[in-house]
C-alpha cells in the first residue's frame, strides 16, 4: 500500500509545517530590550526558542549582558547576550541590534538573532548511507538560514533518493507530497514552488524564508513517510506474522500456580 498523508507521522509533520509558518506570519507590537545605567537588563516580554542541546521549546533566561559603560563608549552595531534554558540550563548566545543609546539606557532592537541555531532532527538511521549524508547536509543548510543553498541541496537529495527506485516512485513521492500540502492547507503557490523544488527538472526556483519553512517540513515527512515508515511498518508486519499460526494447541501455557508461588 502507498504511504499517505493520513498516518500520525505526516500529522504531526502537518502540525510542523502549521506552526512554522504561524511563527513566520506572526505580528504584534515590537518590545524592546533594555540595558540600564545601572546594567540591569529590562525585557518586558519573555523569550522563548527551541534549545540546540534539548531540543525544547524553552524560554530563554537572561545571564549576562554588557555593561551601560561599555556599550555607550564603544556605540557597537550589535551588542552580545548571554541567557540559559529554562529547561536543560545549557548557555544560549544571542544578539541584538542596538537601537539607540540614551543618558540612562541603551535600547536593543526586540528581534534577537541566535548564533547556535538548531538543527533539524530526522531519525536518519533508516537512510541508505548516501542519502543520509546528503540529507543531514541539505538540513544543516537549513538550520545555518542558507534558504536557496538549502532548496538547491533538497533537489539533488530527492534525486540521489529516486534514481535506485525506478521510474514509478517519483510519482509515487509526488503523491504523498502534495497530499500531505492539501492536508496543512498550504497555499497554491507555496504548494508549487515546493513540488518545482523537489521534483522539476529545471532550475530550482529561488525561495522566501516562508516557503523554506514549509520545504523543509514537505522533504522530512516525504522521507519519512518513503523510508521511516516502510521500514516500521515491514518490521511490525514480520512480527505479526510470525504470530500468526500459532494456536492454542502450540502455545505453551502460564504456570499460573507457579508464578504466583515465585511472587
Amino acid at each position: 500500500m502507498r504511504p499517505t498523508a493520513r498516518d500520525g507521522g505526516s500529522a504531526a509533520n502537518a502540525g510542523a509545517i502549521c506552526g512554522r509558518t504561524a511563527t513566520l506570519k506572526r505580528k504584534g507590537p515590537a518590545v524592546a530590550i533594555y540595558v540600564n545605567k545601572n546594567n540591569g537588563f529590562e525585557q518586558t516580554e519573555p523569550t522563548t526558542r527551541v534549545c540546540p542541546h534539548c531540543g525544547a521549546h524553552a524560554q530563554l533566561l537572561p545571564v549576562a549582558n554588557p555593561s551601560f559603560a561599555v556599550l555607550a563608549q564603544t556605540q557597537p552595531k550589535h551588542a552580545g547576550l548571554l541567557f540559559r534554558c529554562a529547561a536543560c540550563n545549557e548557555p544560549r548566545f544571542l544578539k541584538a541590534a542596538v537601537r539607540a543609546i540614551g543618558a540612562d539606557r541603551v535600547e536593543l532592537a526586540p528581534n534577537l538573532i541566535e548564533i547556535e541555531r538548531t538543527r533539524e532532527r530526522f531519525q536518519y538511521g533508516y537512510l541508505p548511507d548516501t542519502v543520509e549524508q546528503l540529507l543531514r547536509e541539505t538540513l544543516d543548510c537549513y538550520s545555518l538560514g542558507a534558504h536557496n543553498a538549502f532548496a538547491t541541496m533538497c533537489r539533488r537529495t530527492t534525486s540521489t533518493a529516486l534514481r535506485p527506485l525506478g521510474a514509478a516512485a517519483k510519482s509515487r513521492w509526488r503523491d504523498v507530497l502534495h497530499e500531505m500540502l492539501r492536508a496543512c492547507e498550504v497555499d497554491a503557490v507555496t504548494t508549487s514552488t515546493v513540488d518545482a523544488v523537489l521534483f522539476d527538472d529545471g532550475d530550482v526556483p529561488a525561495v522566501t524564508p516562508d516557503e523554506a519553512a514549509v520545504l523543509v517540513e514537505a522533504l522530512k515527512d516525504v522521507f519519512y513517510q518513503s523510508y521511516v515508515r516502510t521500514a516500521k511498518l515491514r518490521a511490525a508486519m514480520k512480527v505479526r506474522r510470525f504470530f500468526a499460526g500459532e494456536t492454542p494447541a502450540t502455545v505453551t501455557p502460564i504456570d499460573r500456580e507457579g508464578w504466583r508461588e515465585l511472587a
